[in-house]
């Protein structure tokens, strides 16, 4: 079992930056691959960013690829994602999620488990 809860979500001007954190309980923590995925209102959840458990590989969709990076602690249980250059069109629920493979997916329904989610809301 994993329990994961973000924080770090709020309002910020486009522009500027964000940093969120999922702190994750479970022993088997650094097994995991994980990912942040985020849903508008209105709109279907996507898939934002992952890394993998091993490696560190990091993975990004276009839309974030060069203003966002997702980084993990295992020694602390975290994933973080470092938002920069924020956009309106980044306005979302941002939720945490983490997977039992080792090559993290793009696909929700591939995560076992979900944290309740942040909300991040850019004006304009």
């Amino acid at each position: 079992q994993v329990q994961l809860v973000e924080s770090g979500g709020g309002l910020v001007q486009a522009g500027g930056s964000l940093r969120l954190s999922c702190a994750a309980s479970g022993r088997t923590f650094s097994r995991y691959a994980m990912g942040w995925f985020r849903q508008a209102p209105g709109k279907e959840r996507e898939f934002v960013a992952a890394i993998s458990w091993s490696f560190g590989r990091t993975y990004y969709a276009d839309s974030v690829k060069g203003r966002f990076t997702i980084s993990r602690d295992n020694a602390k249980n975290a994933v973080y994602l470092q938002m920069n250059s924020l956009k309106p069109e980044d306005t979302a629920v941002y939720y945490c999620a983490a997977s039992s493979t080792e090559v993290p997916s793009f696909t929700g329904s591939n995560y076992d488990y979900w944290g309740q989610g942040t909300q991040v809301t850019v004006s304009s």
